[in-house]
């Protein structure tokens, strides 16, 4: 079936490419029709589509993008609450919407699924400086719509890369700041080369000593595009990629370690043979991805468009740890590893001191397509996609300072994992009257998941699982003028468990009906946005607070839950001030929560917070436009209290950042078309707060953010 799919889609889209040599349509050139769009509008909402979202635009982007990572530079945007492991943004960071972890939200990349398949989990540390290659971002919050990839339990992250520039360009961006962190990145741009081709690219490198000790990032990465363009026929190669060296920085402080100093890493520490505290310098995560896109996009009329995409990803990498015979925080014996104690001077030993490397490879491959048909009354879109992910863990000791080991490096674990993803939907906006739009969107989506081996502990992964998901949506917009529009709409969605939850258990899938009611107003010096949504869910899987042994969140299914929730947002223009505030006002329980206690057994808790999700999320972007060419914004960030557990208790306190950004441009001088100056002053009240944890045999551990600190830059554009 597998190979058919595949010539099948391979001759659609060889069709679509002698359609553009064979049909006497007339060109498109020149009118508002844009190819590059045709390859993500298949999952774009607009703002006829009954869905919460917000776009995030090149200029947005480009301002803040001093060398922090995605998840940080969407920190500003409704209901968005960032983290990072570091403290400055730079390296490893998260991000939650809705109060949804990172996990639970889909993000595709040219409408290619980017979450890694087996944890579900977006790992926007291998997107190095990627920022510096998006054209636009679009977050839809909720169900959203269809798309590729799991199911968007807290929302959508859709991220187009660059649009083809018929202009040639060079761009030469350097930026620096505390921390010895920096950035350098090269682009540059053919233009249209005899009308048809075009090519682009880039190179970046970014370095940051980290707020926290020894969580350093040594980044680096490449983007290349090729582009063929034949009137109404759009042929783009993607290739993306880099490689990350990360300080390891996953311990976080408990309450005694903040008060002492908030910048200590317990990652690595360990004894000497005298007793003297040493730090294990290669206490990494090294890893490397490349990413290869092709793209087949044809208008074949003025109302009929449709684009077939080919995609693989191949990664790999480890994460090196050293492991203490006797640390307070993780103290495996050699059981966990596999090895049986050994007798030592009439002494049974049961521990030793390792090192050990843990590598995750995989490749990730499939096909996208959509067909799309547009006129007056009609926007339809039928698409669908297969991707296959084949994966394999394991682990080795590659030192042990006293156990012997059988060989040397000592592979420890290994499993294996095979996940197929099929879907198919089909979704129309149909203009009933003037000023009512109907939506209706349909999406079948089989999933086939065979994971097995050894786990860490020498426990085994068994996994062999088929689900079968139909997700329906509906909804419809009425727009009694210009200005004003209101919608309604109602969507299902239903998502399989991750890895991580099948290695805690027998996870049952989760299920989510999303009720959405907005209204948004638009004129030329004010736009709103505001809406409410209900989110009632079936088996939610909820992060417990807790880890596993790598650090990785927990989750278990929490019965029946909901989240209730207000969002507003706006942009403001008054005269040389633009401001975009947002608010997010949420209740989010879980129902009849019910934990096991070592004394009572099971115990029925009653309605209580879902954790990591704050009542409050405030945000705001306050803007002076002094000139044309110089202007100073004020970001400001309030977040909740928020709790680590389930349970209504581990409290990770309210807190409210302001940042200012300055930009100033100078335009049309000698070769170069202009130059940016950019700088951006982070916690500019020095705030000491924390904005992530996790809870251990009872604990609570933070990871604390950097105080006031700084990026400075310039941007020679050619």
């Amino acid at each position: 079936m597998k190979y058919t799919m595949f010539t099948a889609l391979a001759i659609f889209g060889l069709t679509m490419a002698s359609q553009a040599q064979q049909q006497p349509t007339d060109s498109l050139v020149g009118k508002k029709v844009s190819l590059d769009e045709v390859v993500v509008s298949a999952s774009r909402a607009t703002d006829k589509t009954p869905v919460t979202f917000t776009n995030f635009s090149k200029d947005q982007i480009a301002k803040v993008n001093l060398g922090q990572d995605i998840p940080v530079l969407l920190n500003y945007l409704p209901s968005v609450v960032s983290t990072s492991f570091d403290g400055t943004g730079i390296g490893y960071t998260d991000y939650r919407i809705r109060g949804a972890d990172n996990s639970r939200i889909n993000v595709t990349i040219n409408g290619i699924p980017y979450n890694d398949a087996d944890s579900q989990t977006t790992f926007f540390v291998n997107l190095q400086d990627f920022a510096s290659s998006i054209e636009n971002i679009q977050v839809q919050r909720g169900v959203g719509t269809s798309t590729n990839g799991a199911g968007a339990f807290g929302a959508s992250v859709n991220i187009l890369t660059d649009n083809l520039n018929e202009d040639a360009f060079g761009q030469i961006s350097n930026s620096f700041g505390s921390f010895n962190s920096r950035k350098h990145t090269v682009r540059f741009g053919t233009g249209l080369l005899g009308d048809h081709f075009a090519f682009s690219g880039r190179l970046s490198r970014i370095k940051s000593d980290g707020y926290v000790d020894r969580a350093f990032s040594d980044l680096s990465s490449y983007f290349l595009d090729g582009v063929y363009k034949d009137k109404n026929t759009l042929i783009k190669a993607v290739v993306f990629g880099g490689e990350e060296i990360t300080g390891l920085s996953f311990f976080g402080l408990n309450e005694a370690g903040l008060a002492d100093n908030r910048r200590f890493n317990n990652d690595g520490l360990f004894l000497d043979a005298d007793g003297n505290v040493q730090f294990y310098d290669r206490q990494t995560d090294n890893y490397k991805q490349d990413h290869y896109q092709l793209h087949f996009t044809q208008q074949f009329d003025a109302n009929w468009s449709g684009n077939i995409s080919f995609h693989y990803t191949n990664s790999r990498g480890f994460f090196e740890q050293y492991i203490e015979s006797d640390p307070s925080f993780f103290n495996p014996d050699l059981a966990f590893y596999g090895l049986e104690p050994f007798e030592s001077n009439g002494e049974t030993i049961d521990r030793s001191d390792l090192v050990t490397e843990r590598f995750l490879n995989s490749d990730f491959y499939g096909t996208v397509f959509s067909l799309n048909y547009k006129d007056s009354a009609w926007n339809a879109v039928f698409g669908g996609a297969f991707n296959r992910y084949d994966g394999e863990q394991f682990g080795e000791i590659t030192f042990a300072e006293f156990a012997p080991l059988p060989s040397l490096p000592f592979r420890f674990f290994e499993n294996g994992t095979d996940k197929r993803d099929f879907n198919v939907y089909s979704k129309a906006t149909y203009q009933l009257t003037e000023k009512l739009s109907l939506f209706g969107d349909l999406q079948l989506r089989t999933v086939s998941y065979e994971a097995s081996g050894e786990l860490f502990d020498t426990s085994a992964l068994l996994v062999d699982e088929n689900y079968t998901f139909f997700n329906p949506k509906a909804g419809l917009t009425f727009k009694p003028n210009t200005n004003n529009s209101i919608y309604l709409s109602y969507a299902r969605a239903n998502r399989e468990p991750a890895r991580v939850d099948f290695e805690q258990g027998t996870p049952e899938p989760e299920s989510l009906n999303d009720f959405e009611l907005g209204w948004r107003y638009v004129s030329p010096k004010f736009q709103l946005n505001t809406n409410v949504y209900y989110l009632d869910f079936t088996n939610q899987l909820v992060l417990t607070g807790a880890v596993d042994e790598v650090g990785f969140p927990i989750r278990q299914n929490s019965g029946q839950s909901f989240r209730l929730g207000l969002e507003v947002d706006a942009n403001i223009t008054l005269n040389k001030f633009t401001i975009r505030p947002n608010l997010a006002l949420s209740t989010n329980k879980n129902k009849d929560f019910v934990v096991e206690s070592p004394t009572d057994g099971f115990v029925n808790l009653g309605n209580t917070n879902i954790s990591f999700s704050p009542d409050v999320i405030l945000g705001n972007v306050l803007t002076f436009n002094a000139t044309e060419e110089f202007n100073i914004s004020l970001y400001s960030k309030y977040v909740g209290e928020q709790f680590l557990t389930n349970e209504d208790n581990s409290p990770l306190e309210s807190y409210f950042v302001n940042d200012i950004n300055l930009q100033y441009h100078i335009k049309n001088i000698s070769i170069l078309k202009s130059i940016v100056f950019t700088a951006q002053i982070n916690n500019i009240f020095d705030l000491e707060y924390e904005n992530n944890g996790f809870v251990f045999f009872g604990e609570s551990f933070f990871y604390p953010q950097a105080g006031t600190n700084f990026l400075v830059g310039a941007t020679l554009n050619f």
